[in-house]
């Protein structure tokens, strides 16, 4: 083989070579740049909303005297807490939450955390717009309850026309209920006696008694007095109000027509003031 094969085999040999290899470089080559499919991982990244606080929804069967009990165990550390800080008892901290919140279920506590119906007056943070003695009044909007319990205590304490309510003493709720009320705090004319009730029914003055270190002793409900019978004497009854023969005879164990014998009645006519005699005169033999 001369010298010319040779130089030509040995090109030849060279191209086939260099076309293998550039084959090769332009499959990596594509390889890199095809675009990756979608996965499972880039379909699961997805764009979360924080839900809006919504107003608590009354549960089934669900009575309001357990709705309170729940309030009550949920927020009375905080109220003795507040009592603790700023001298107002938590049995009235407490029925004001439960009253002016319905027990936690309210629509405002359930959008503003607003547990005691404050309204904003000089209030610079968040706000609410309800319906309350007015239309779509303003009041103050809350981040957490524990907030509201604390501006509530601020509200009083630091607000001329409740100062007269830190003189009373801090396990007098009645007279802080009364206080509230001529303060102004609510226009309800009953909101005391409401406050109390719910305070006595709950038994709420324990929690005052033991930030106070005091032995509690539940108040037992009083019964019903049984009206009183008037006396008789020297055998005579004076006439009260609302009395008939009838209801007097049986009072006495005696019979109408005794009574009217007795008295010379001749009918059964009786005044306020007038003395009956309950017994036979010692003179009369008259017989029924």
């Amino acid at each position: 083989m001369n010298v010319r094969k040779i130089i030509m085999l040995f090109c030849v040999t060279a191209m086939l070579i260099s076309c293998g290899g550039s084959k090769k470089a332009t499959t990596a080559s594509r390889t890199k740049t095809v675009s990756p499919r979608k996965t499972g991982v880039s379909r699961e990244v997805k764009t979360v909303k924080k839900p809006k606080e919504t107003a608590k929804k009354p549960l089934a069967n669900v009575s309001y005297k357990e709705k309170v009990q729940n309030y009550i165990f949920e927020y009375a550390s905080i109220a003795k807490h507040e009592m603790v800080e700023y001298g107002i008892p938590a049995s009235i901290t407490l029925a004001q939450g439960i009253l002016e919140s319905g027990a936690g279920y309210g629509e405002l506590t359930g959008k503003a955390n607003n547990h005691f119906g404050i309204k904003c007056h000089d209030w610079t943070g968040d706000r609410v717009y309800h319906d309350d003695d007015r239309s779509q009044e303003c009041f103050r909007k809350y981040e957490k309850a524990s907030h509201s319990f604390r501006d509530h205590s601020l509200f009083l304490k630091n607000r001329k026309r409740y100062a007269k309510l830190f003189t009373y003493k801090q396990d007098d709720y009645k007279s802080w209920a009364y206080g509230l009320r001529a303060a102004g705090y609510a226009t309800d004319k009953k909101y005391p006696v409401k406050l109390i009730s719910i305070i006595e029914r709950y038994q709420l003055d324990a929690y005052d008694a033991e930030v106070l270190g005091k032995s509690y002793v539940a108040e037992k409900p009083k019964k019903p007095q049984k009206k009183e019978i008037p006396p008789s004497r020297n055998g005579e009854y004076v006439v009260q109000k609302g009395d008939t023969l009838y209801s007097i005879s049986r009072r006495y164990n005696l019979k109408v027509a005794e009574l009217k014998a007795y008295n010379n009645l001749k009918d059964n006519a009786i005044a306020i003031g007038q003395v009956l005699k309950l017994e036979k005169p010692e003179d009369d033999t008259d017989e029924f």
